[in-house]
């Protein structure tokens, strides 16, 4: 009997690899919890299209993601803030005013848990980095000045 693993079983193979089993294996267990299909040509069309639906969503998002990134290579994020008496900051600049200055100037909503920076405890210019989903990661500047 050929079954279609809908889900990695450990053993046999991984999630969509196509195996001949036993049939009492493959009705009562593997059909049976879920972890299989009968592998006719219909479910194997419909693994296929499935499939193929999911990789071009991943293309759609890399290409979405890379166009972000063209876009975020040239954007300079001008963040405001009060000094001290000798220039300083009082304390620093988080990822969270990063993410927030980010949306408000330009538009662009994103999770602060998605950037890469130092702290910032001066003013001046820093480059701050966004990561990106498929490996893809976006790099900015950020200019940190006085009231």
């Amino acid at each position: 009997m050929k079954v279609l693993l809908i889900k990695d079983v450990k053993g046999l193979g991984k999630a969509g690899e196509v195996k001949d089993v036993k049939d009492g294996y493959g009705n009562n267990f593997l059909i049976g919890k879920g972890l299989a299909k009968s592998a006719t040509d219909a479910v194997l069309k419909q693994y296929e299209a499935a499939k193929k639906r999911a990789q071009e969503e991943i293309n759609y998002e890399i290409n979405q993601n890379e166009k972000l990134k063209a876009e975020l290579e040239n954007i300079k994020i001008i963040i405001k803030t009060k000094l001290g008496a000798n220039g300083a900051l009082f304390g620093s600049i988080t990822k969270d005013e990063i993410a927030n200055a980010l949306k408000e100037q330009k538009g662009y909503e994103v999770d602060k848990k998605a950037l890469e920076c130092d702290h910032i405890k001066a003013t001046g210019i820093y480059d701050v980095a966004l990561k990106l989903k498929h490996g893809i990661s976006a790099k900015f500047k950020v200019e940190v000045a006085g009231e």
